[in-house]
């Protein structure tokens, strides 16, 4: 029986999706198999948890602009470990409207006098569109990335892609005048909307601003979190801390089965986004705090607070070793830790496995279908 394939018009020359041309189910094969190859050490590894039809799952789309032949505007991709732009028309994996309104906005800036920004130069306004779409509701945001939060046209040009895409709900120039490769700056402008979607995940509702972080593929996201939440065996006595909570969304969706919940992120704007999601929900055992996470966790100790159960979800690097001693010093009953990166999990389970906890449970979950990366959940009890 032969496996189905994906055709793509521009994966040769983007180089993204290095997985394309293997068929799905020997990609999660391979992905099952070298979870259990690092991590199988620690307990039986549950069968992976893929998608039914891996395609156009991606919900977030930035394309860099660029000056092209003849007045023209290069957009797309950089094509993988460089900054050479490559197409993206017909890409598999992100949302085609969203590649539409990529293309619209190139077209849209020559005529409206927006020249778009030269890297080698640093002469021009255009540097960036950032297009989020939101599977519940259906809203797209679209974020201008400029060298200036004022650029000519302005309201014709908003006016005019509003009319070929009235999906957009809202519209945002981000300031970013910087010699960096990160995309965005931090000063921005509504110029349409909210500034803001909303997106359902897991029956909570959640508002993503222009600079919130949240995972590219939402149907796999919430098996993710279904797959968090299931490990914590959550009740109603729970002390719960979601630590790197970003937004909140672990946190406000475990909060109608536990005591309370504190989260602890570093970035004030997400933390502020996070406080406005729990009100959203009407969710009134939840605070959140503005603090790096190993200091937060360490305050605790200090205090002798107690903790039942315990989310991280840390950055690729995984966590820190003050974060990991705190973890020691609070021990709570149990923890689950959501990782983006095996390598680095397995390193913190050394550590964790060596202050008394032990592994009771791991599931990877493909959130990056047709590359090699795999999102993985995996749950620590305390030793009795």
């Amino acid at each position: 029986m032969g496996y189905k394939t994906y055709n793509c018009p521009v994966n040769k020359r983007c180089g993204a999706c290095e997985w394309l041309n293997v068929p799905y189910p020997i990609q999660l094969r391979r992905k099952q198999e070298s979870i259990q190859e690092l991590l199988g050490k620690y307990c039986p590894i549950e069968p992976i948890k893929g998608m039914a039809e891996p395609l156009h799952f991606r919900n977030k789309l930035i394309s860099p602009y660029a000056p092209g032949k003849r007045g023209g505007v290069l957009y797309g991709m950089y094509q993988k470990g460089t900054h050479r732009i490559v197409p993206s028309k017909g890409c598999v994996v992100t949302d085609p409207e969203s590649e539409r309104i990529v293309e619209a906005i190139a077209n849209l800036a020559p005529r409206l006098r927006i020249s778009p920004y030269n890297e080698d130069s640093h002469e021009g306004i255009l540097r960036h569109a950032v297009v989020r779409s939101s599977t519940a509701t259906g809203e797209i945001m679209v974020t201008l990335v400029c060298t200036s939060l004022q650029f000519p046209n302005q309201r014709v040009f908003v006016q005019r892609l509003l009319e070929a895409y009235p999906r957009i709900s809202t519209i945002v120039v981000n300031l970013n005048t910087r010699n960096t490769n990160a995309v965005m700056g931090t000063q921005e402008k509504v110029l349409h909307g909210r500034g803001y979607i909303e997106e359902e995940i897991c029956g909570c509702r959640f508002r993503i601003s222009s600079q919130s972080f949240l995972q590219t593929n939402h149907e796999q996201t919430q098996v993710l979190y279904d797959t968090a939440i299931e490990y914590a065996q959550l009740g109603k006595r729970d002390l719960v801390v979601d630590a790197y909570c970003g937004i909140g969304t672990i946190g406000i969706i475990a909060a109608s089965r536990c005591m309370k919940v504190i989260g602890t992120e570093e970035k004030s704007r997400a933390v502020s986004d996070a406080r406005v999601n729990a009100r959203l929900n009407g969710v009134r055992n939840a605070e959140f705090v503005a603090q790096d996470a190993a200091k937060f966790m360490l305050n605790l100790a200090k205090e002798g607070r107690r903790i039942d159960v315990l989310f991280m979800d840390p950055p690729r690097a995984g966590a820190t070793p003050e974060f990991l001693a705190a973890v020691g010093m609070l021990h709570p009953s149990r923890v689950v830790y959501i990782s983006c990166n095996p390598k680095s999990l397995e390193r913190d389970l050394v550590t964790l496995t060596g202050s008394g906890y032990k592994v009771k449970r791991i599931c990877p979950v493909d959130m990056f279908p047709h590359t090699s990366h795999v999102e993985t959940v995996a749950l620590l009890t305390r030793n009795s």
